[in-house]
């Protein structure tokens, strides 16, 4: 089992506690913000990606709060103080989003707007497709729909930004790696890949480098790129139909997806809307915040 130790202490006054919430067979670390009116009914749930934390969401929780959701971002699993399963197959996409709808269980709530980026869109889309579980709404933030993923993988446009996909297969290389310049790689990169680098000073680095460094941590980061190649059929994505209102923000200046990767979308979800930011990064929420929390502000009814 994972030490329970919290990866971020958010500031006193900022409506944000962290809690550790056990599901079927794993325990994870959520950030937690409860809704101002105090509802629970309606629960937020925000996945973060490679190679962040539910820190990355510290923007937007409150304003979801101030809306009426009850706000969850939890560590995915292998993140933070959440549980790091030991095997590659532990990643698979049947196991991460099962976690989503043993998350939602957990919670109690009764409707679920389900908020994701990077990785964690991966997951949303597999669980919106599958329908594990009802969704009211759906928000991705640079990820393409699967069936845009497949259609952009077979351009070069799309694969020569792809080549750490690859590079990650490879045994403990991609791990030493992360370890470079004393574990300090992991937020770094994060700095160094967004346009407002100035939103990633060293106290915002350190939370991110500091989790890596944790025993397993960047096995199991990998680990979510070594599964999507070596068991990428444990979930099947059928016609890809996505059936629930779906809000795409995208970063237009992102490293590792190209901008095609919005396009055609509604092909697969009838209720479809974008919102391109220019000159805004991967790390699209943490780039910039005040125009993806007016985004959300208009898209999103009350809670």
């Amino acid at each position: 089992m994972t030490e329970r130790c919290a990866s971020w202490h958010p500031p006193v006054g900022s409506g944000i506690a962290v809690r550790f919430v056990e599901t079927n067979g794993l325990t994870f670390e959520v950030a937690e913000a409860e809704a101002k009116d105090g509802s629970r009914d309606h629960l937020a749930l925000m996945l973060h990606g490679f190679p962040e934390l539910h820190y990355s969401w510290r923007h937007q929780m409150p304003l979801l709060a101030e809306k009426g959701y009850r706000v969850w971002a939890p560590n995915i699993r292998g993140y933070g103080g959440t549980d790091r399963p030991g095997e590659v197959c532990d990643y698979a996409l049947d196991r991460l989003t099962q976690d989503v709808a043993d998350l939602i269980d957990a919670s109690g709530a009764k409707q679920v707007t389900l908020f994701a980026h990077d990785w964690g869109a991966i997951i949303a889309w597999g669980f919106a497709i599958t329908k594990l579980r009802p969704l009211t709404r759906l928000v991705i933030m640079n990820v393409p729909h699967p069936m845009v993923a497949r259609r952009e993988m077979r351009h070069w446009r799309q694969l020569k930004k792809s080549w750490y996909i690859f590079a990650f297969q490879l045994p403990w290389l991609p791990e030493k790696m992360l370890a470079r310049k004393d574990g300090n790689v992991v937020g770094d990169l994060i700095a160094r890949t967004s346009c407002r680098p100035e939103a990633f000073g060293p106290a915002e680095r350190a939370i991110y480098s500091d989790a890596s460094r944790r025993p397993g941590a960047r096995s199991a980061m990998v680990n979510y790129y070594r599964a999507l190649l070596r068991h990428g059929d444990t979930i099947d994505l059928g016609d890809g139909r996505v059936e629930v209102p779906t809000l795409m923000v995208w970063g237009e200046e992102d490293v590792a997806l190209n901008i095609h990767c919005t396009e055609g979308t509604e092909q697969w979800v009838s209720d479809f809307t974008l919102k391109r930011l220019p000159g805004v990064s991967h790390w699209v929420q943490q780039d910039a915040p005040e125009e993806v929390n007016a985004i959300l502000k208009e898209w999103l009814p009350k809670a």
